[in-house]
C-alpha cells in the first residue's frame, strides 16, 4: 500500500493540533544495571508549561517524572507521568509512554546535552489523561501522539490528536 493509498482510506486517521509542552528536566539519577539487566533513569518535571488552541497552563514542579529504561540496543523506553495545571486551576494527570532511539552520533549527542536536528531521531510518544469532568474532558475521550523534540536539559513534546 502507497502512501496515497493510506491517505484516501476511509479509517486513515486524521490529526489535529492539541497543545505544546515545554519542560526542564533535573539531571538523571542512574541505575546501571537495573535488576532488569539494563539501565533505568529518573529525570524529574522541574518545571515548564504547555499551550494549545483550547488549553494554556504549567507543568506543577516536581509533580513527576520521567523513568526511562534503556534497552541493550539503545533504544530509550519512556515511562513519563506528571500533573499539568490548567490557566483556570484545573489538574490533570499525565502518564505517557513512547521511544527515543537514533542512528550514527546522535543519541551520544543528546547524552551530553548537545543540541541535535530533528530528522537525526526518533522520538515519539502515546499519552493518556486524566481529567475532572469539565472544559478540558475532551483530553480524556481521545487518542494522542507526541512527536517530542529534544533540547538540552529540556523536551518540547508537540501533541496531536487523533480524529
Amino acid at each position: 500500500m502507497t502512501a496515497a493509498d493510506q491517505a484516501e482510506h476511509p479509517f486513515a486517521p486524521k490529526f489535529e493540533f492539541a497543545f505544546t509542552v515545554s519542560i526542564d528536566l533535573t539531571p538523571a539519577v542512574w541505575l546501571e544495571p537495573s535488576s532488569m539487566g539494563q539501565t533505568r533513569a529518573g529525570v524529574w518535571a522541574k518545571e515548564g508549561t504547555f499551550e494549545g488552541p483550547r488549553i494554556k497552563g504549567r507543568v506543577i514542579p516536581m509533580s513527576g517524572g520521567d523513568f526511562p529504561l534503556v534497552r541493550p540496543n539503545g533504544v530509550i523506553d519512556f515511562d513519563a507521568r506528571y500533573f499539568l495545571e490548567t490557566d483556570d486551576g484545573v489538574p490533570i494527570y499525565l502518564q505517557s509512554r513512547g521511544y527515543r532511539w537514533a542512528e550514527g552520533d546522535a543519541m551520544e549527542k543528546m547524552a551530553r546535552n548537545e543540541p541535535v536536528e530533528p530528522h537525526e531521531y526518533y522520538m515519539r510518544v502515546s499519552p493518556k489523561f486524566d481529567v475532572p469532568e469539565g472544559p478540558y474532558e475532551w483530553m480524556g475521550k481521545h487518542i494522542f501522539v507526541g512527536v517530542a523534540e529534544k533540547i538540552p536539559k529540556a523536551n518540547r513534546i508537540h501533541y496531536f490528536m487523533v480524529l
